[in-house]
């Protein structure tokens, strides 16, 4: 007697997963024609998705991922909690997503989550009526992924081109190609084979459900920013920032670590009107070390987290605490 399939929900937010174009080789416009399809249309387009497992489809608006934001985040972690307590034998969670902010969901997701039931995020670089599209494999690894023992504990994943990314060091790095999603400074967890699925290592930092952030009942998040740091950069989009109520921003700074000098100094005026100011760097890899120059201006630094992540977990901090050492604390622990 074969085993029973594991159960898997499958909850379809839009993206190019979701799209159609115009025709087979519409492989960059297809957004041109607003067709979507919900999570029980894109199960039923790659039926090979039964063949790995009982997938439930959760209808959820179609939204374009560059529209997605924090009222998505606190609806997805309510979701999973619901179906979580709907279904106890459920094993995963697959969440079909945009490409565009897809890493931004599944770090927010990595920090929020309130339930120890894996989640795997996925989408497409090509979309579904697309000649040759990833569609369809990208969706039935992740629902293996999902339903994989070995992905619980493992924070949330990302799961496109055959490789399993962590939430927290995962980064789009192409606009076309299928091999986008890299982690630049570590590498893959592992890799969604067609005999298995094979984990090769585990991240060390904290993730859900094990975090101190409680997003289900926030109105809203802090404000933060992000200053990319240019050559000639001045005071204008931080003292910006500082007037609209920004409570913390993130400098987006040349590598190592290091902003111009205008912006260094508007910077430098915010952390003293009580801004959170946090130096990252744009450079996509690597620390940002806590050099002398920095201390001194009162800047805290954000680790090896990009600035978009940065900003995101910063948010988070300050619904816990506006103290530097604990926002220093955070960075170092998620």
């Amino acid at each position: 007697m074969s085993a029973a399939r594991p159960k898997v929900a499958f909850i379809g937010t839009g993206g190019t997963m979701s799209s159609l174009g115009a025709g087979p080789l519409d492989l960059h416009d297809y957004s041109a024609t607003d067709r979507r399809e919900h999570a029980e249309e894109i199960l039923a387009r790659f039926p090979e998705t039964a063949l790995v497992a009982e997938v439930i489809p959760v209808r959820y608006r179609n939204v374009p991922s560059p529209a997605v934001g924090f009222a998505d985040w606190q609806e997805l972690v309510l979701t999973a909690e619901r179906l979580a307590a709907a279904h106890p034998d459920l094993a995963g969670i697959v969440i079909g997503h945009g490409t565009a902010t897809m890493e931004e969901t599944a770090y927010a997701l990595n920090l929020t989550l309130k339930t120890p039931i894996p989640v795997v995020l996925t989408g497409a670089q090509r979309p579904a009526s697309a000649l040759s599209s990833d569609a369809g494999l990208n969706l039935v690894n992740a629902i293996r992924v999902a339903a994989s023992p070995e992905a619980r504990g493992m924070g949330v994943l990302v799961v496109l081109n055959d490789e399993i990314q962590a939430a927290r060091e995962v980064t789009k790095t192409s606009t076309l190609r299928l091999q986008t999603f890299r982690s630049p400074d570590f590498g893959a967890l592992g890799h969604a084979d067609g005999d298995q699925v094979a984990f090769y290592r585990r991240p060390l930092r904290r993730a859900a459900p094990d975090t101190e952030f409680d997003i289900r009942a926030l109105p809203a998040l802090p404000r933060v920013d992000i200053s990319y740091s240019h050559a000639d950069a001045d005071a204008v989009a931080v003292e910006a920032f500082v007037a609209a109520g920004a409570r913390g921003i993130i400098c987006a700074g040349f590598a190592p670590g290091l902003a111009a000098p205008g912006e260094w100094d508007a910077l430098a005026a915010a952390v003293a009107k009580g801004v959170i100011v946090m130096q990252c760097t744009r450079a996509g890899s690597g620390r940002v070390f806590h050099a002398t120059r920095l201390r001194e201006a009162g800047f805290l630094v954000t680790d090896n987290l990009t600035p978009q992540k940065a900003r995101i977990l910063l948010a988070l901090a300050l619904t816990v605490s506006d103290d530097p050492a604990e926002i220093t604390r955070m960075f170092a622990t998620y």
